[in-house]
């Protein structure tokens, strides 16, 4: 492969993985890399880095597809001369190995208590050669497990020695911000070890079967139903600063919006008097967009509930984009939650005391036609030409009977309706499933990341 089709690949892979790359960004990579050393692999990657890489979220898939598109070693690599060892490190853990892993841990620990990042990806690289290697079945190629290193080396377990032998002084006494930073380089081992084991299976397999299946995505464009709790923990890091942007890009887009098609006369005449009556250069009425009302419907039952946080997180920490914002969350019943989610509230709490609101009772499911019928009745005030309602769920009726003339009335009221749907397209009308039956109602759109949410909630203001 040529460098070019390199380069052209490696783009077209970031924008697969949920990193916007343009044309012309493409091309200023491009030009960055003419003006460095393409011998020096880190400074081609601090190249492409400052050229493509627009947000932080989007660091951690850069680095595993650039590794990659442009690995830092072929085969089992070469070896590098060690540096200076510093003092000797207790070595824990790990009772009762092979003298073999025993020196390789020695040297792991060494090299985590220097924080010589050459040295572990050396250990990492040796690591996966000796003991990374897959047989495979029915005389089909091996493949590389990371795991199988990482339990040999078992990295976590030499923690203990690693602040011992800094501190001098028993583990209990030891200060936070040491333990912190040994964490930390042990963490980067594990990701050096996974770097390594794709590495090989991509020599095999190819970079785009690495990036298709074993590449992690960003957070925003992990999916809601499939997420861990590691995912949840950086898409809930990530709502704010995603807030912020898209309040931003809003407000900017109202300030630069297009120019109301009304003349205005007055001012046209006014001006048309420096040039004889004729007027050279009409006047038009500012355009002065109003902020919309929005009304949040949200189903909370356990098979939406992670989407439903997300959704609720986002919609509230816009809330200057809103002139007014009104928040209902239901199972079976409509419960309002406006003030557990004023701003300035901790975001947990807020939505702990939501799931308490809208307990859901054992055996009970989602009954659309009743909540909907339920909000006509004690809320339909809140609903105005100006307002926009959004519902959030999965829109699975528990095979009631959906009664979509209930939903046709509330949307009557509204400027717009959206739904948005975390199921993917494909798994509407499966099931108990009423997404058909509502869709033809109103819009409603699949949501299943961050990023998708994002762009509709964009789209309401």
């Amino acid at each position: 492969m040529s460098l070019l089709d390199r380069h052209a690949d490696f783009l077209a892979a970031l924008r697969e993985h949920g990193i916007a790359v343009s044309t012309a960004e493409g091309i200023d990579a491009a030009n960055a890399l003419a003006a460095v050393d393409l011998l020096d692999r880190d400074a081609v990657r601090v190249a492409y880095a400052a050229t493509l890489v627009k947000r932080h979220g989007d660091v951690a898939v850069f680095d595993a597809l650039f590794d990659l598109w442009f690995p830092p070693a072929l085969g089992d690599g070469h070896a590098t001369e060690p540096t200076d060892a510093g003092p000797a490190v207790e070595v824990t853990g790990a009772y009762g190995t092979s003298p073999e892993i025993h020196a390789v841990r020695t040297e792991l620990a060494q090299a985590l208590f220097t924080g010589d990042d050459a040295a572990l990806g050396q250990i990492a690289r040796r690591g996966v050669a000796r003991y990374g290697r897959v047989p495979g079945a029915g005389g089909r190629p091996g493949s590389w497990s990371p795991g199988t290193v990482l339990e040999q080396l078992d990295p976590t377990t030499l923690l203990a020695g690693l602040v011992r032998t800094a501190e001098g002084q028993p583990i209990g006494t030891t200060g936070t911000a040491t333990r912190s930073r040994f964490t930390g380089r042990i963490d980067r081992f594990k990701q050096l070890v996974n770097a390594e084991a794709h590495r090989r299976i991509a020599e095999q397999k190819g970079q785009r079967y690495v990036a298709d299946h074993l590449t992690k995505p960003g957070p925003d464009q992990v999916s809601f139903q499939s997420a861990s709790q590691a995912d949840l923990a950086a898409m809930r890091r990530a709502i704010r600063p995603l807030a912020r942007q898209l309040a931003t890009r809003i407000n900017r887009r109202r300030r630069n919006g297009t120019r109301s098609a009304m003349l205005d006369f007055r001012r046209t005449l006014r001006a048309a008097l420096a040039t004889g009556g004729v007027p050279m250069s009409p006047h038009f009425r500012p355009h002065r967009p109003h902020k919309p009302e929005l009304v949040v419907l949200c189903d909370v039952s356990s098979s939406v509930a992670t989407f439903s946080h997300f959704a609720l997180l986002l919609v509230y920490a816009l809330h200057e984009v809103f002139s007014r914002t009104r928040a209902f969350t239901f199972v079976r019943d409509v419960h309002e939650v406006t003030d557990h989610l004023r701003h300035g509230r901790d975001a947990a709490e807020a939505l702990a005391a939501v799931r308490r609101d809208t307990l859901q009772l054992p055996g009970t499911g989602t009954d659309h036609a009743r909540v909907f019928n339920h909000f006509a009745a004690d809320h339909a005030d809140v609903l105005t030409p100006r307002t926009v309602l959004v519902i959030l769920g999965d829109a699975r009726n528990n095979h009631y009977d959906p009664v979509p003339e209930a939903l046709g009335r509330l949307a009557d009221r509204c400027r717009r309706t959206l739904w948005l749907n975390p199921e993917p397209r494909a798994a509407w009308g499966t099931g108990d499933s009423a997404a058909p039956v509502y869709a033809d109602r109103v819009e409603m759109a699949e949501c299943r990341n961050l990023a998708q949410l994002a762009d509709l909630v964009q789209s309401l203001a």
